[in-house]
């Protein structure tokens, strides 16, 4: 047995080695230690991927979770899963079709209005985790191109009508996901659904997270004053089922030729929630609004996510899409004053 020893020993070695350069390759886990005792977090599309480690750990910290998914089914059995893993018996599923604006309404009613004496109290993480890439040319219930309308339109309408809900629960915080394809994206007010033009899933999906990141730029700007803050992030690349439409996972050279590369590089569902928990919890963010994070570090987003002037336009377009009611939308900053919410 001892000719085997210092063999394993060596393998043990460059295995412990390679593990730890993955995590730092990929960031690493949340640097904060803050437990949320008392906080009530809302994750959507939480029943798999990085949205369900994100519940996961946030249930761990001691928040009441609320995992908000399509499929009501996989949601619950998510949902029991986290009880059962973290001892936390306040985390809950809830039925939310980001691709249906009657869905998003009747989620935001149940919350707001809450079905039981003090069930939803306050809201104060909402992180709009939810999201597809790169699907065929589907619409939603609505009509709108599905990576549009989920990744961006439904959650645009679902945080608006929570604001006040957050507003009244005091330092809260709204996370939206983006991804680093933010930079290839183009927004065309024109054509926002691709009707005029031929339909590429790849623009769509970016067109869709740089919606989101100037939609979290012009949200703080309405939200000055207030102590709720909106940040967007991208979480890395992860091994999720967010990737089901591009083959990459089938691919036979990917699999073999690529997979070490692939090991080293993509980051497990757990090690992509964690800048989502960071923004969650993190002390020092308080008051942080306006910001685009790349995994713990902020950073400035592609130059046309910076464009207050689009950001604005943009949500005019959305909230005539979504039909948001005047009374449903926060205002905006006073006219001739515009915050400059780009990071440093």
């Amino acid at each position: 047995m001892s000719r085997y020893a210092l063999p394993l020993s060596v393998a043990g070695t460059f295995l412990g080695a390679a593990v730890l350069l993955r995590d730092s390759v990929s960031g690493g886990s949340c640097p904060s230690k803050a437990t949320i005792h008392g906080k009530t977090v809302i994750v959507t599309g939480a029943n798999t991927g990085i949205g369900k480690e994100t519940a996961r750990e946030l249930a761990q910290r001691g928040g009441r979770i609320i995992l908000a998914c399509r499929d009501l089914d996989k949601c619950e059995a998510a949902a029991k899963e986290i009880r059962g893993d973290t001892l936390n018996h306040r985390v809950d599923a809830r039925r939310l079709d980001l691709a249906s604006l009657t869905s998003v309404r009747a989620f935001a009613k149940k919350i707001v209005e809450g079905r039981k004496p003090r069930e939803e109290e306050r809201v104060d993480v909402l992180i709009n985790n939810a999201a597809v890439m790169r699907c065929p040319h589907w619409t939603t219930e609505d009509g709108f191109e599905m990576q549009l309308g989920v990744n961006y339109l439904g959650h645009f309408l679902l945080t608006n009508l929570l604001l006040e809900k957050l507003k009244a629960s005091g330092a809260s915080r709204v996370i939206n996901i983006s991804s680093l394809a933010h930079i290839a994206g183009h927004v065309d007010l024109e054509d926002l659904n691709w009707e005029r033009r031929p339909y590429e899933a790849k623009a769509a999906y970016c067109q869709s997270k740089l919606a989101v990141v100037l939609f979290t730029r012009e949200l703080s700007r309405r939200l000055e004053g207030t102590r709720v803050t909106a940040n967007a992030l991208h979480p890395g690349v992860a091994s999720t089922e967010l990737g089901r439409h591009t083959g990459m996972h089938k691919s036979v050279f990917s699999s073999t030729v690529l997979g070490p590369f692939f090991w080293l590089l993509i980051k497990t569902p757990k090690l992509a929630a964690q800048p989502s928990i960071y923004l969650a919890v993190a002390p020092e963010l308080s008051g942080v609004s306006g910001k685009y994070f790349n995994a713990f570090r902020q950073k400035d987003p592609a130059p046309q996510a910076q464009d207050d002037e689009a950001a604005q336009k943009l949500w005019a377009r959305s909230a005539r899409l979504v039909g948001l009611e005047e009374a449903e939308v926060p205002k905006a900053a006073s006219p001739g004053r515009v915050t400059d919410t780009r990071s440093s």
